[in-house]
């Protein structure tokens, strides 16, 4: 445990009291068969968050969820579509022959508000990116009525080299496809069409079709998923889309979408959909509990880990529990001896600290966005998020990524931590991926809170790189989200409790800044933290 300068030696002692095997047994109990794979809305998922409620109260947390208790509820509600069921067609508005859409193949759709049925005869309008970022001066609606019509919108943002204009070769959320789904629901319509093209997509149809042949879950009331056909389309389906409605050749359409000057333009076709669906609606819950600070009111720390998986495949033959031992038992593992270090400090923290483990992650990051709309104090009140998600205990690290970090003013403290405890800090290797905006730490960015994840690096004691990358796609080909992520007896969970003493000494001393840490000027999230902190006022 690394000698800081200013941090207080009851603070130092409390860190460096985190035990890796703690970590392990806290593990080895979420992704036990018992659990069922904590499925959202099981009983696996019940047990998980009782035993996860029991350690807080053992180590003397306070409750910090509804009504006096550890448990924040999640109301949800899972959407299947039937696709046998489902039709989707374009028609030309001069009544010409319509082009019927092959379901999985041409098309793929969720009805967002959980409804059984929906009946869709809708214009389609062409707005390119779908984008509206004022600190960029770019707005692809600009003098667009959507009201009732259905948005055709390119995945991905703006092509750019420059830094200053969507972040150059990184990826803003203006890129995720979530985006173009809550900016156009916002605006009135009542579907989208995400065209795909693979290299745009950094994916292939493939994924597209089979990550909605499946459940998709909403939460309930959710303001920004109101569409009837939140919808993908093949690249060469749009051409005939374009083709139909006389508008030349999609390549080049996209192109110019890039450029400024692109003006929205309605096509003379409709989307014309009958959608059946199969809802189901149940509950889960966050588990959130409190340690007291010094003082209470600003500044206060929240810790985060998502303890959902996949449940149980009924149709898979042998193993079908997907137990998810390090995705994320290691991230649970890790919050619950950190708040137990926190709770059982000789010190108090300067201001309150909160843990929140959360449900429905692998469902679209639902747990923590219901957080983000309903956090135990307002959340201009905290001044950091550190989440934890997957870490594999496969050593000792020596180096991080914390993609997101270097976006907050707090970054040179970061900076000075990291070295304190012999990691290095190494770069987004895929910035273009936007994987900032695929973790729990996102939906707390999103309401303002300065947020980022702790993810160890390919550098570990006593290993080359080579040997740490190795690890990691062995993990990724052989166990993720697989049967076979399941708790091993020889596994090295050192390397947890180094990133738990880390991200314990981090949240220490966002906590006893004089003032809250703030996003970078110009960032994404700078709106939404003004936002905030007037709310508070």
């Amino acid at each position: 445990m690394p000698d800081l300068p200013g941090l207080p030696p009851a603070t130092r002692a409390a860190a460096a009291s985190i035990d890796s095997e703690k970590i392990r047994a806290h593990v080895r109990f979420l992704s036990l068969d018992l659990l069922e794979g904590r499925g959202p809305g099981t009983r696996g998922d019940q047990l998980a968050a009782e035993y996860i409620a029991t350690q807080f109260a053992l180590d003397g947390l306070e409750p910090a969820g509804d009504n006096q208790t550890y448990f924040q509820r999640v109301p949800l509600f899972a959407v299947h579509t039937l696709e046998d069921k489902t039709k989707f067609s374009f028609a030309p508005e001069n009544g010409g022959q319509p082009v019927e859409l092959q379901y999985g193949t041409d098309i793929v759709s969720k009805d967002q508000t959980g409804q059984g049925s929906a009946e869709i005869d809708a214009p389609i309008v062409f707005v390119g990116y779908g984008i509206h970022a004022p600190e960029y001066q770019w707005d692809d609606y600009a003098g667009v009525d959507l009201k009732g019509k259905v948005a055709l919108v390119i995945v991905n943002e703006p092509p750019s080299e420059d830094e200053k204009f969507f972040k150059g070769k990184a990826m803003t959320y203006y890129g995720r496809w979530t985006y173009k789904y809550e900016e156009a629901a916002r605006r009135g319509a009542v579907g989208v069409l995400i065209i795909h093209r693979t290299d745009l997509a950094s994916y292939g149809w493939e994924v597209v079709r089979n990550s909605q042949a499946i459940e998709k879950s909403y939460l309930q009331g959710d303001p920004d998923a109101t569409l009837r056909a939140a919808a993908w389309i093949q690249h060469d389906v749009a051409q005939k889309l374009l083709s139909a409605a006389g508008l030349g050749d999609l390549d080049e359409a996209i192109a110019k979408a890039g450029q400024r000057g692109f003006h929205a333009v309605e096509l003379p076709v409709h989307l014309k959909g009958h959608v059946e669906s199969r809802v189901r609606r149940y509950d889960s819950t966050n588990v959130v509990g409190r340690v007291a600070g010094a003082a209470s009111g600003a500044n206060a720390v929240l810790y985060s880990a998502h303890y959902d998986h996949l449940g149980i495949d009924p149709d898979a033959k042998g193993d079908n529990i997907y137990n998810g031992a390090a995705d994320n038992g290691t991230g649970c593992g890790i919050i619950l001896e950190m708040a137990r270090a926190y709770a059982q400090s000789a010190l108090k923290p300067p201001h309150d600290v909160y843990f929140a483990s959360v449900t429905a992650e692998e469902q679209g990051l639902l747990g923590s966005q219901y957080l983000g709309m309903h956090p135990p104090v307002p959340a201009g009140q905290i001044t950091l998020d550190l989440n934890y998600d997957m870490v594999l205990p496969i050593g000792t690290p020596r180096s991080v990524n914390l993609g997101g970090a270097e976006r907050i003013d707090f970054w040179p403290t970061v900076q000075k931590v990291a070295k304190a405890f012999d990691l290095e800090l190494l770069p987004d290797p895929t910035p273009g991926a936007g994987h900032y905006y695929r973790s729990d730490h996102f939906s707390l960015a999103r309401v303002g809170i300065p947020a980022f994840s702790v993810d160890q690096g390919e550098l570990f004691e006593g290993r080359d790189e080579a040997w740490g990358h190795a690890q990691y796609e062995d993990y990724v080909a052989h166990h993720y989200h697989q049967p076979s992520d399941q708790y091993r007896a020889d596994w090295d969970f050192r390397g947890n409790a180094k990133l738990a003493r880390f991200g314990f000494v981090l949240g220490w001393l966002a906590s006893e800044q004089a003032k809250p840490v703030q996003w970078k000027a110009g960032d994404e999230f700078e709106a939404p933290r003004k936002k905030s902190e007037k709310s508070r006022e």
